[in-house]
């Protein structure tokens, strides 16, 4: 299993190496004619339906197009890819795109795409009859999340921290890289002392007992947009008007998903998946409560970013002041007061 230190050494370590060399790679900016590019290059996730394809497929795009190349399960390599233009865009938590745009990425979130709600949200579940029962018995533990420097590392430490454990007690829980799908059953195997577990394969492991939640990321920080789509800056000054489509666009696929009984939702799922032809599982899809945004409009607040500024700050995991006005921008949401039309 990887190590919390490699994991995060791997991840961060090549990230900004291109970050004054953007131009180099993919393609970052407007076409040879001079119009602004129209097809974004996304990465998707396996069995269910990303904002942006939900807004293409609603129509909210207008002349602009997607072009999927394949999928991740992590959001530091969604926007690692962005910035290294293998991608237009990308997503991630908060506070994984704070560290991002502290190492001197030339990257701003535009959007809110995910979050947490009393529908919405990961527990970080132990078996029943486990010593594991507070923050401090998770000293020396081991902890199952699904990838490293991002939303469910940071809610851990935020949790342990609120519960008093000093620095050098929150680097004794090590933080464990397991497939979402494998949590569960490292859990009940006992491989791990806990696991994070949210959506379809949390309702499923509850319907089957035997464990139960330390605590939710819900129960701690209550409702907050967790992540934002990014676009490097570069592709934002050559194609503005691109970008001012394609984040209002998937403003109003997250207010559809708001207004429209969630069956229909769940629908329209289906059938967006079933016509994208990846042969993928669909099953999840039955599960879908929300997309948990808590902005009309996915429209950013300072505090889904100074949040995470913060709790990097006193990690020291900042290599220079930043403000949340460095990182995000709601100009090109139609939501924003202000915003684009």
């Amino acid at each position: 299993m990887t190590t919390r230190r490699n994991a995060l050494a791997g991840l961060l370590g090549g990230a900004f190496l291109t970050a004054t060399g953007l131009s180099a790679c993919g393609s970052s900016g407007a076409s040879a004619s001079g119009s602004q590019v129209k097809e974004l290059r996304y990465q998707g996730s396996v069995g269910t339906v990303t904002l942006p394809e939900l807004a293409a497929d609603l129509g909210y795009l207008g002349d602009v197009t997607l072009k999927w190349i394949g999928n991740t399960i992590s959001g530091p390599q969604d926007i690692q890819a962005a910035t290294t233009g293998d991608v237009d865009f990308g997503g991630a938590f908060n506070g994984a795109i704070v560290k991002l745009a502290a190492n001197g990425a030339p990257i701003t979130a535009v959007i809110g795409y995910y979050g947490v709600d009393k529908d919405t949200y990961t527990g970080y579940y132990v078996l029943d009859g486990s010593p594991v029962t507070s923050a401090r018995d998770l000293i020396g533990k081991k902890i199952g999340v699904n990838t490293l420097g991002a939303h469910h590392e940071a809610v851990i430490k935020t949790y342990l921290a609120k519960n008093n454990l000093t620095d050098a007690e929150i680097k004794q829980v090590e933080l464990i890289v397991v497939p979402p799908v494998n949590t569960e059953q490292s859990v009940r195997q006992s491989q791990i002392d806990a696991g994070a577990l949210g959506g379809v394969l949390r309702d499923k492991a509850l319907t089957r007992g035997g464990i139960h939640p330390l605590f939710t990321d819900f129960d701690l920080l209550g409702k907050f947009t967790a992540g934002s789509y990014i676009f490097r800056d570069d592709f934002l000054k050559k194609n503005p008007d691109t970008v001012k489509t394609f984040v209002s666009g998937v403003g109003k696929a997250i207010e559809w998903s708001r207004s429209t009984p969630v069956d229909q939702v769940i629908a329209r799922f289906q059938e967006i998946v079933k016509k994208r032809g990846r042969s993928e599982d669909n099953s999840s899809l039955q599960f879908f409560k929300s997309y948990g945004v808590a902005g009309k409009g996915g429209v950013i607040a300072d505090a889904e970013f100074q949040t995470w500024i913060d709790w990097l700050s006193r990690a020291g995991e900042l290599k220079k002041d930043i403000k949340p006005a460095d990182i995000f921008s709601n100009k090109y949401n139609s939501f924003a007061e202000g915003g684009a039309a």
